[in-house]
C-alpha cells in the first residue's frame, strides 16, 4: 500500500521539493490533500499533476478561483480556510502530514494531526518554538511520531539514530552565516531587503531567507532542538559553517562526535523523514569533499541579536517564545515591505518581549491570546 501525505503548504520551496521526492518514488507515496495560503494557480497545477483527494486554499478569497480551475476534475474535493486545513489532517486514509507551512499558521493543524495519530514530519520550526511543551506532550499522549524535516535537525536525528540511551552532551548546531555574516554593524544599517533575500548557499522562501539573514532562524532552530531532543539550550552550540556541508552533530559524553555531512538540498532530510528508517536513492549531486573546505566560526551575537533574544526567550520559558515569535513574524514583513531597517528587526522583537505580559504556564488559549497581543505590541512600534 502507498503511503498517503497531505501536505502543508505545497506550493512552498520544502512542499515543492516533496512533491519531487514523491514523484521519484511514486510507487511508495501518493499525495492525499495539498494545501497552499494564497498561491492558487500553482496549487491548482499541481493538483492537475498529482491528483490529490483534496485540496485546500487557506485564504477563502480564492475559493472560486480554485473551483474554477479544476472544474473539469470532480474527483478532487476542494476547500477553503483554516478550519478546513485543520479538519483535512485528520482524514482517516492519511499517514504522514508535512508541515511546511510558513509561521504560526502552522501550529493549530500541527496540533490536529498529532491529535488524529498521524506522522508528523515536521518542517514549521516555529510549531516547537511557540508551542514546544505542549507539542511534546501532545505526541506523547496520542503516539504521534515527529521526524524533523529542517536540515539542521534532521541531522542531529540522524545523528543519534542507533545511540539508544547514549547521553548527549552537547549539540553543534551549524549555520551558514547568512549574507552579511562578515559585514559590520555600520554597514547593516543600509542593507536591503533585496541584499537579504541573496542567501548564499540555500534557496527558501522570503521569509525563512530573511531569519536567516537576522539569525533569528538559529535562535528558532535552538528552541526546537531542545524540544524535540530533550537536551537544553545550555548544551546547544551554535557554529557558523559558511559551506553548509555539515548540518550539524552530536558530542556524546565519551567525546565522540557524529555528524551528517552532505550538498545543500532539502530533499534528503524531506524524503529521510518519509522513509525513516529506510534509506532510498536520491537523485542529487554527491558532495564531493575534495572541493569544499570544511570552516567554522563563533557567532556574533552582539552584531547579530536576534540569536541573542532566542536563547533569552527560551531561558525565561514559559510564553516568551511565542512572544518572541509574533514579533519576529511582524518585523520580518515590515523589513520585507519596506517598512523598517534590518537592524530595527531585532529592537522590535528586544521592545516587545519587554512589553507584553508573561505568563510561566501558557496553554493553548495563553499561546492564542499571547500571539495577538505580541503582534498589537509589535506592530504600534512600526
Amino acid at each position: 500500500m502507498k503511503k498517503q501525505i497531505a501536505i502543508l503548504g505545497s506550493t512552498g520551496s520544502i512542499g515543492t521539493q516533496a512533491l519531487q521526492v514523491i514523484e521519484e518514488h511514486n510507487d511508495l507515496f501518493e499525495v492525499y490533500c495539498l494545501t497552499a495560503n494564497n498561491r492558487v494557480e500553482e496549487l491548482a497545477a499541481q493538483a492537475r499533476k498529482f491528483s490529490p483527494a483534496a485540496v485546500v486554499i487557506a485564504n477563502e478569497q480564492h475559493y472560486e478561483r480554485l473551483k474554477e480551475l479544476l472544474s473539469d476534475m470532480p474527483d478532487i474535493k476542494v476547500y477553503a480556510g483554516m478550519k478546513a486545513v485543520e479538519q483535512i489532517v485528520e482524514a482517516e486514509p492519511i499517514d504522514m502530514v508535512l508541515t511546511a507551512m510558513v509561521g504560526y499558521a502552522g501550529l493549530a493543524p500541527t496540533i490536529h494531526a498529532i491529535r488524529a495519530r498521524k506522522k508528523i514530519c515536521l518542517a514549521n520550526k516555529e510549531t516547537l518554538v511557540v508551542a514546544g511543551e505542549l507539542i511534546c506532550q501532545l505526541a506523547n499522549e496520542y503516539n504521534a511520531p515527529i521526524i524533523p524535516v529542517d536540515s539542521e535537525h534532521s541531522a542531529i536525528f540522524q545523528s543519534i539514530v542507533g545511540e539508544g540511551d547514549n547521553q548527549i552532551e552537547k549539540i553543534l548546531l551549524t549555520a551558514s552565516g547568512g549574507p552579511f555574516r562578515l559585514m559590520s554593524e555600520e554597514q547593516l544599517k543600509t542593507v536591503t531587503k533585496a541584499d537579504a533575500l541573496r542567501h548564499p548557499t540555500w534557496d527558501m522562501g522570503a521569509k525563512i531567507t530573511i531569519d536567516s539573514a537576522t539569525m533569528m532562524n538559529k535562535g528558532f532552530e535552538v528552541i526546537e532542538a531542545k524540544w524535540l531532543f530533550g537536551v537544553e539550550a545550555s548544551k546547544i552550540q551554535v557554529l557558523v559553517h559558511p559551506q553548509s556541508i555539515v548540518h550539524s552533530a552530536v558530542q556524546f559524553v565519551d567525546g565522540a562526535v557524529k555528524a551528517q555531512l552532505g550538498v545543500p538540498d532539502m530533499r534528503l532530510p524531506i524524503q529521510y523523514a518519509f522513509t525513516y528508517p529506510d534509506r532510498l536513492h536520491l537523485s542529487e549531486d554527491r558532495l564531493d569533499l575534495f572541493k569544499h573546505p570544511l570552516e567554522f566560526f563563533e557567532p556574533d551575537t552582539k552584531k547579530f541579536r536576534c540569536l541573542a533574544l532566542a536563547f533569552e526567550a527560551i531561558k525565561q520559558g514559559g510564553n516568551m517564545p511565542c512572544i518572541m515569535n509574533a514579533a519576529n513574524e511582524i518585523a520580518n514583513r515590515a523589513f520585507l515591505e519596506d517598512r523598517c531597517s534590518f537592524l530595527q528587526i531585532a529592537e522590535i522583537i528586544e521592545k516587545t518581549m519587554q512589553r507584553c505580559p508573561f505568563n510561566a504556564s501558557p496553554d493553548y488559549d495563553v499561546y492564542v491570546a499571547t500571539d495577538t497581543e505580541a503582534r498589537r505590541i509589535a506592530t504600534e512600534m512600526l
